[in-house]
This record gives C-alpha cells, sequence and structure tokens, in this order.
C-alpha cells in the first residue's frame, strides 16, 4: 500500500531523478509512520525506482511516466461503478471524515478485496490516508461549484505566467510525450477512456508545462489544486465534443512551446483556461 503511494507520487509529481527522498518528507506526505516508508523504500530500491547513496540515504531512480502502478481492474465494471458512488457520495457530504473497511463493505454491498484495491486507488490518488492503527480518513477536497471556479481564477493567475519565468526551461521531450498523448485523445482515444483516465492525462499535460518553471512554489501550488479538484472535476467534466476541443488547445499550447513563443504560450494558456473554466463551472 505505501509503496504503491510513493510510486503515484513520482509518477504524478515528477520529481527530478536524482532527488533526494527522505523517509521523513515522505512520511509527513503520506500521514504515516517512518516505518512503513522504510520498508517501501526497500522494495523500491530492488526494482530500480529509487536508488541508494553511499551515505544511506535514497533518491529518485524513475519519475513521471518511467514510474509504473500496480494492475487492477478498478476503471471496470463495478469496480468502476463503486468508486464513482464513493466519490458522489464523499462530494455530497454522505460519508463521514472516517470509515473503516468493514463499514464500506456494507455500504455498498462490496468484497473486503474489491474494498481493499479501491482504498489502494483512492489512498494513491491523495483524497484518503490510512489511519494510524485502524481506519482510513478522507482528506480535503473542493466540494462546491464556487470553490471549483476559484480554482480556475487561481490558476489563471499561475500557470500562463510560469511559461514566462526566467528560470523556464522547456523540456522538449516531456512536452512532446504529452502533445502525442492529448493527439491521441483529439484522434479518438477519448471515447474509450474514463473519466478518472482523462483527469490524469489533462493534469499531466498541465503539471508537465508548469514544471518546466523551475519555480517550486509554481509546481507545487498546481500539483496541489489538482488533487484537490480530482472529485468534482467528474461532475463537472465537459461532454467528449467539448473535451476534444479542449485537447485541440492543449497539442496546439505544445507546438507554440516547441516553437518558443512563449509569449504566445502563456497567452494561449490564458486563454484555454479561461474559456474550459467558464463552461466547467456552469
Amino acid at each position: 500500500m505505501i509503496e504503491t503511494r510513493i510510486r503515484a507520487y513520482l509518477r504524478d509529481e515528477t520529481p527530478a531523478v536524482g532527488d533526494r527522498l527522505t523517509e521523513r518528507f515522505l512520511a509527513e506526505r503520506l500521514r504515516v509512520s517512518r516505518s512503513p516508508i522504510r520498508k517501501a523504500l526497500q522494495e523500491l530500491q530492488r526494482d530500480g525506482t529509487v536508488g541508494r547513496t553511499e551515505s544511506g540515504g535514497y533518491v529518485v531512480a524513475r519519475s513521471g511516466a518511467d514510474v509504473s502502478l500496480p494492475e487492477s481492474s478498478d476503471d471496470t465494471g463495478d469496480d468502476n461503478a463503486a468508486y464513482m458512488k464513493i466519490a458522489a457520495d464523499r462530494l455530497d457530504g454522505a460519508l463521514p471524515e472516517r470509515v473503516t473497511e468493514n463499514g464500506l463493505m456494507r455500504r455498498y454491498s462490496l468484497t473486503r478485496g474489491q474494498v481493499g484495491q479501491l482504498l489502494l486507488r483512492i489512498s494513491a490518488e491523495g483524497w484518503i490516508a490510512p489511519l494510524p492503527g485502524y481506519g482510513w480518513e478522507f482528506l480535503p477536497v473542493l466540494t462546491s461549484v464556487k470553490s471549483y471556479r476559484d480554482s480556475y481564477h487561481f490558476r489563471l493567475v499561475v500557470e500562463p505566467a510560469a511559461i514566462l519565468e526566467d528560470t523556464f526551461v522547456l523540456d522538449r521531450e516531456a512536452v512532446r510525450e504529452r502533445m502525442l498523448e492529448q493527439q491521441e485523445l483529439v484522434d479518438g482515444k477519448i471515447w474509450s477512456i474514463s473519466g478518472s483516465e482523462l483527469f490524469d492525462l489533462n493534469t499531466r499535460f498541465h503539471e508537465t508545462v508548469a514544471k518546466c518553471s523551475n519555480n517550486d512554489f509554481f509546481i507545487e501550488s498546481l500539483a496541489r489544486i489538482n488533487r484537490l479538484r480530482r472529485l468534482i472535476e467528474y461532475r463537472q467534466a465537459l461532454v467528449p465534443e467539448r473535451a476534444v476541443l479542449r485537447c485541440a488547445e492543449h497539442v496546439e499550447l505544445a507546438r507554440l512551446l516547441l516553437k518558443g513563443d512563449l509569449q504566445e504560450a502563456s497567452d494561449h494558456l490564458r486563454r484555454h483556461l479561461s474559456s474550459v473554466g467558464s463552461e466547467k463551472s456552469q
């Protein structure tokens, strides 16, 4: 469980290869004690996801798309329906802040194995965390249209400005990869994936661009906003016909960045966020 959550952190927030990974930082971030963190890091070292320094510490060895998560059936059939029901109940305030596996089994008529897989997924996505000893606690998320709209106002300030930072250095390989992902959505893939997969692809695109700013405050702030808005995004998501247009705008943004026209890219991103934020906040 902890190993998977560390993998999700390395995949979603793409720390630089070679960055230090301390037990204290990971324990605070994942809200667990250092002991399971230590065991998880040992396992991750064995498969090459993290490396070991001469002094005995750990560093990032794989990041972003190079980090794999365990296969599961979360995005199919009854499991995905249960996931979406839990997400809806969390948004509606129908679930208490603290829950147990037994309680979730009874409420949603699931087996212990199904609940375990769902908790693994939700924990990796960052909106629930295990309590010391027993039970789980939901973490803060955006739950109102106003807070959702405010998140887009915040992004309008931060993301276009990140492109114009003096420290902005384009990661051309990463941006090309994100552009190809978005082009696949435009070409038809968007009709065959789940809402959570679409959210992950789109947030990965925006976070890749922000990371090029080399400003930790921009990078971490956007990652935090994306974690907070994950659930309400499912409810406010655009219909596929509109989402395709927004993915095409991602492709155009990547083209402008690769061309080196940073001012036009910043202006384009501002127009994109303004339009999509208005559409989704209706």
